[in-house]
């Protein structure tokens, strides 16, 4: 097993196009929602527990090995949002891109073939975990990390925030963070026996239709 492969891809320089999207915390922003480092931290963790754990789900059964095709039509039937669909794609297809290059084979090369204008990001990671020789779980483990290290890093460039503050608030997420990939792992297992509904589906309204707001925003830091 390649431990050493799962740092670079969960390596916030890895090329996969997530520093220009801040998983909705420029809307929380805006809003008033988030506001400092408490707010901050109250809004990764429900992003980590809602759309964190279908993203580490989805990114746990393509490691796994399960179809990425009928995985991706799993992901569309989870995100209700065109914007965040149209997201989770442009984010596919730039870590599609690196990992091709990072790691070549023939599923990457098959599912870039299949999906000419990306697939949904989580299920692109997973099987980039694959390709890179790691597990579900380690997969499940990238996907709940970038859940909240995208809003925070964001966010620290939003409210000019002590970057040690948010790095503070992923180290006391750690716990939640083990809980949600060790969850969605196991409902990776289950899709043998039980389909892809044994995947979560967990859903955020309130991330969904600030999602749609912020694409119709003229003016904006962040695609998402």
């Amino acid at each position: 097993m390649n431990r050493a492969a799962l740092l670079v891809l969960a390596d916030g320089r890895f090329p996969a196009g997530g520093h220009a999207h801040s998983g909705g915390a420029e809307s929380a922003v805006t809003a008033g929602r988030v506001r400092d480092v408490t707010s901050l931290e109250e809004f990764c963790r429900g992003r980590l527990h809602t759309s964190g754990l279908v993203a580490a789900g989805l990114a746990a059964a393509a490691a796994a090995g399960y179809d990425p095709l009928l995985l991706d039509e799993a992901a569309d039937a989870r995100t209700s949002a065109p914007a965040l669909r149209q997201s989770a794609r442009r984010l596919g297809r730039q870590m599609l891109r690196a990992a091709r290059a990072t790691w070549p084979s023939a599923e990457l090369d098959a599912l870039a073939a299949a999906r000419p204008r990306g697939a949904h990001q989580p299920v692109v990671l997973g099987l980039t975990a694959r390709s890179a020789g790691l597990t579900a779980l380690d997969a499940a483990y990238v996907a709940a990390y970038e859940s909240v290290s995208a809003p925070a890093t964001a966010t620290v460039r939003l409210l000019r925030l002590d970057p040690f503050d948010a790095i503070a608030i992923l180290a006391r997420l750690a716990a939640d963070i083990d809980h949600v990939a060790a969850q969605a792992a196991e409902a990776a297992q289950r899709v043998h026996a039980d389909g892809l509904d044994a995947l979560p589906a967990v859903s955020a309204p309130l991330l969904d239709i600030t999602a749609e707001q912020h694409a119709a925003r003229p003016a904006r830091l962040f695609a998402s």
